[in-house]
């Protein structure tokens, strides 16, 4: 007689079901992967190669690598190398890249290529420049894949020694011919500040996209030649080059270099007319622009039609007004922005700082100093100077040189300049002769500080000890600058 057990008992004697596998997502490749391997067939190596690429997370991928060990396609260089790659763009660069990279069969150019790049990419540059190295200690061969990655890590880390001899090397190897190698090799030398070197790189490649272009114009305008990289745009733009709004960036930071409106405007314009599209870092050009050329209305009109601002945007404006000494517009922009929830940083500060310094307000500036340490923003040289100013200027000149005593950096030119400058304001012999000596051992062969303390002793009939400040000008071979009059 057969006994029926009861249900519950028949599915407690039953093994566990085993879970499915995660499919990474529905689709025909993945469904026909999965049917495959279910069936107990092995997968080829594509559509493991079709995955790796598609994956959408790190728990998917840990199962693809999890199958790809219990299999021979694991030695495949290929694949590994797309496991490293798959691993780090989704955020286990060191948690599972490195170490998948570490643990290959075998390695090649390709291989070495993509943990390079990666490191490269993920904001390592030195890690990238490391491995380089070791490959070559390795003799993994160079290719023209992997030396633009190289190059770039190194512009962007400012090793100078290693972009120099990666030229070398590329030279050496024929690979300085090659397009990708020569653009890399032209950001290297825009990076380092070697403009010309660049130039004749530039000058030498027979085809140049807009990359290219644009990185010799912004190598120009960041290195403070306004004048070049106004002429390379006229070269872009008679070479019909596409031009987009990181060209137009560049290009109003050269206006704001040379101070000329007439120029802003024409870049204004011609972004207008082209319909490039303004967008929030187009703004903000303009906006500095505008400041920098003293057009405070046209930076206000800019400023106004922007549908949104960021802390750049007020504080280009707020420096603006506070360096023009339109105090209480700078002081009203700043409670605006507090207003819009807008966090300000260091250029803000140093914006209603100068603004209390040409309006003689010695409380607010205080408050504004305090206020710095509030917001988390740590005071750097400018702060400084601002405050000395501040307080030079309201005639507080021993509280300034206490102050500049007292401060956790050692101050520079600037700070102790501003200091010399509030004493021939107020005819404070005592402490201009204290300030001087600093200022005489930090720049001896400056002579606008000579100049200064000559005039202090001038304004107040010491005429001796002007004289004798002279006379040490001539002793030291310093030389007053002439001055000159564009009128």
């Amino acid at each position: 007689m057969r006994v029926r057990l009861p249900r519950w008992r028949r599915q407690a004697l039953l093994p566990p079901p085993t879970p499915p596998p995660p499919r990474p997502f529905h689709s025909i490749p993945a469904a026909a992967f999965y049917s495959v391997a279910d069936q107990g067939e092995p997968s080829p190596s594509c559509a493991y190669f079709s995955l790796l690429h598609n994956s959408p997370g790190l728990r998917h991928l840990r199962h693809l690598h999890a199958r790809l060990l219990r299999t021979a396609l694991y030695g495949d260089v290929v694949l590994s190398s797309k496991l490293v790659l798959a691993y780090s763009r989704h955020g286990g660069l060191f948690t599972s890249a490195y170490p998948v990279f570490l643990h290959m069969p075998r390695r090649n150019d390709y291989s070495w290529s993509i943990i390079i790049g990666e490191m490269s990419r993920s904001g390592f540059p030195e890690r990238a420049i490391a491995l380089f190295a070791e490959m070559r200690r390795l003799g993994v061969p160079v290719d023209a894949f992997t030396a633009p990655i190289v190059l770039r890590s190194c512009a962007t880390a400012r090793a100078s020694a290693a972009g120099m001899a990666g030229h070398c090397l590329c030279v050496r190897l024929g690979l300085a011919g090659n397009p990708y190698v020569a653009s890399a090799l032209v950001f290297l030398y825009v990076a380092l500040g070697r403009i010309p070197q660049a130039r004749v790189l530039f000058d030498e490649m027979p085809r140049r996209d807009a990359v290219l272009w644009t990185t010799m114009l912004s190598g120009y305008a960041q290195r403070g030649e306004p004048e070049a990289a106004l002429a390379v745009f006229n070269a872009m733009v008679c070479e019909r080059v596409v031009l987009d709004g990181v060209v137009m960036v560049s290009l109003l930071l050269a206006c704001s270099q040379l101070g000329s409106l007439r120029h802003g405007k024409s870049v204004h314009g011609f972004i207008l007319r082209r319909c490039l599209g303004l967008g929030l870092s187009l703004r903000n050009a303009l906006v500095d622009m505008y400041v920098k050329c003293g057009a405070l209305l046209c930076a206000e009109r800019v400023f106004s039609r922007m549908p949104r601002r960021d802390v750049i945007s007020w504080s280009s404006l707020i420096l603006g007004h506070g360096l023009n000494g339109h105090a209480h517009r700078a002081l009203e922009l700043f409670d605006k922005m507090s207003t819009d929830g807008v966090r300000p940083n260091s250029v803000t500060f140093l914006g209603v700082l100068s603004a209390c310094t040409h309006a003689g307000m010695v409380d607010k500036a205080w408050a504004f100093w305090d206020m710095m340490e509030e917001h988390g923003v740590c005071p750097e040289l400018k702060h400084y100077a601002c405050m000395v100013d501040v307080l030079g200027r309201a005639g507080q000149l021993l509280r300034a040189e206490r102050f500049v005593e007292e401060m956790p950096v050692e101050a520079d030119e600037a700070v102790w300049g501003a200091l010399l400058a509030a004493c021939r304001i107020h005819g404070e012999v005592e402490v201009a002769e204290r300030v001087a000596k600093r200022l005489l051992r930090l720049q001896p062969d400056k002579s606008g500080y000579y100049v200064l303390l000559a005039n202090i002793y001038s304004d107040i009939g010491r005429y001796e000890d002007a004289e004798r400040v002279r006379d040490l000008m001539r002793q030291m071979n310093v030389g007053k600058l002439p001055g000159h009059s564009s009128v």
